[in-house]
């Protein structure tokens, strides 16, 4: 039994959370086009026949202007060590920038594989730019291997969970085969609401954004869920709200829907908005939305 942990690292929006979903073939992680989507460390657990993967999705890795920004960066560094394989993605259709350099001079030390993942090679139409891309990446550093993949349309992850397996060692399964993530439940229904607010607010910037859920009641039919979106300044409250509170119903509307896929049952959700300005710089804010441990 081949069984171990994978960390996947990159840039934000380069498709970490998408390609978690595709190779667990379930919405566990949220996505979203707009940069930094993800914030906290979420494993999800791969299981087949002969092996169990537990893949870390990890914040993507940026300049950050503020303490929550300083604390995604360093959740993702930290979840690079104790792995057993280093998955660093690109956005292919874009190339190679400064900022995957620096990550790359972060994780080229680590003395473990590292896989190249050219993520979104569905939006690169130029196949010889692509080969030639593939040839300058090579002379970057001594990848275990250099995979073009599309997330988003699960092209040649099954090839990626075999290379992995070559790379894992063998081992009794560290979680049971019942066990999908580390997060909560909450945690995922209060994440739900927040790619609904992403898909519908473009304009704003995800960290003016957080969700939490203050109420979770469960029966053998319904789950009542109560979520307070949290924001940092009025005039992005009265967006998420909407004229007549419309935005804020679709937002309910269109999450609640991830909420009944993901749970099997009928849910009965409940949104509301309140600003708490400047929770991205304050400690309290970040312990109090489960963004910061005590003792980091």
């Amino acid at each position: 039994m081949k069984c171990g942990f994978v960390s996947l690292v990159g840039r934000p929006n380069v498709g970490k959370s998408s390609l978690l979903n595709s190779i667990l073939k379930m919405k566990l992680a949220i996505t979203s086009n707009v940069s930094g989507t993800t914030r906290n460390i979420i494993q999800g657990i791969y299981n087949d026949d002969d092996s169990q993967i537990v893949f870390v999705d990890t914040p993507g890795i940026h300049k950050p202007n503020n303490k929550l920004g300083n604390l995604m960066n360093k959740k993702a560094y930290n979840n690079t060590e104790g792995v057993d394989v280093i998955l660093f993605l690109i956005d292919i259709s874009k190339g190679f920038g400064k900022g995957d350099q620096f990550i790359l001079d972060k994780i080229k030390d680590k003395n473990l594989p590292i896989f190249l993942l050219l993520n979104k090679i569905d939006l690169v139409k130029n196949k010889e730019k692509l080969l030639a891309d593939i040839n300058y990446l090579k002379s970057l550093h001594d990848f275990t291997e250099i995979i073009p993949i599309s997330a988003k349309k699960n092209d040649n992850v099954d090839i990626l969970i075999s290379c992995l397996k070559k790379e894992l060692p063998d081992s009794e399964k560290i979680y049971s085969e019942e066990d999908l993530t580390n997060v909560s439940t909450r945690f995922i229904m209060a994440e739900f609401v927040r790619e609904k607010v992403l898909e519908l607010t473009r304009e704003e910037i995800p960290h003016t954004v957080t969700c939490y859920v203050e109420n979770y009641e469960e029966d053998s039919k319904v789950v009542h869920i109560q979520v307070l979106i949290v924001v940092d300044r009025d005039n992005i409250k009265k967006i998420i709200i909407g004229k007549g509170g419309a935005m804020l119903k679709e937002i309910g509307t269109r999450a609640r829907k991830d909420m009944e896929e993901f749970l099997g049952k009928q849910v009965f959700l409940e949104t509301y908005v309140k600003t708490l300005k400047n929770w991205r710089d304050q400690e309290k804010y970040l312990l109090e939305l489960g963004l910061k441990e005590d003792d980091e």
